[in-house]
């Protein structure tokens, strides 16, 4: 499995209790849509590992416990504490509308319906109380809100992502 065929679920955070189960931290916005996973994939030392799951707890603030096939001791465990977890692409349902996933957008072109073509989408920097969508306009970096309402389109078939950013923001960064 590679890395880029696969999307970041969370990382191993801490042992729980005393017979190998360990504390998963979700960083997706509804853990409870994981509560039958049966699978994950660890980064160890570069290469995902495939980990079958024989239990699954979700916990209050996106944690986890799972108790993970063949890990029976906390020795056994930490092989796996502090690692990086990943999904399969092919695992996310399909999204249609103004709805996506962050990755699913990374190089689509920002085009705001006043200014046109604004750039390139880096990435989308998912702050919690004000995420962002960073653009590469010729060189230059410019941020725009991720707020639902000011997305207008996903344009899946062109990549392409319409927004309207709020008036006066675009001409700041390229004024």
């Amino acid at each position: 499995m590679n890395k880029a065929d696969c999307y970041h679920l969370g990382h191993i955070a801490k042992l729980h209790g005393f017979k190998g189960e360990v504390s998963l931290f979700l960083d997706v916005t509804n853990p409870l849509e994981y509560e039958s996973l049966d699978k994950i994939f660890v980064d160890i030392n570069g290469f995902l590992t495939p980990f079958f799951i024989k239990s699954i707890t979700i916990r209050p603030k996106n944690q986890a416990t799972l108790k993970i096939d063949g890990i029976n001791s906390d020795s056994e465990a930490q092989q796996i504490i502090k690692r990086q977890v990943y999904l399969p692409l092919t695992d996310l349902p399909q999204l249609t509308g103004k709805n996506f996933y962050d990755h699913e957008v990374v190089d689509f072109d920002l085009v705001d319906v006043n200014f046109g073509l604004v750039g390139k989408i880096k990435q989308i920097i998912d702050l919690p109380v004000n995420p962002l969508i960073q653009v590469d306009a010729n060189g230059k970096e410019v941020l725009i809100p991720f707020v639902k309402d000011l997305i207008q389109e996903v344009n899946r078939a062109e990549s392409k992502l319409i927004v309207k950013a709020p008036e006066g923001l675009i001409a700041i960064y390229l004024g």
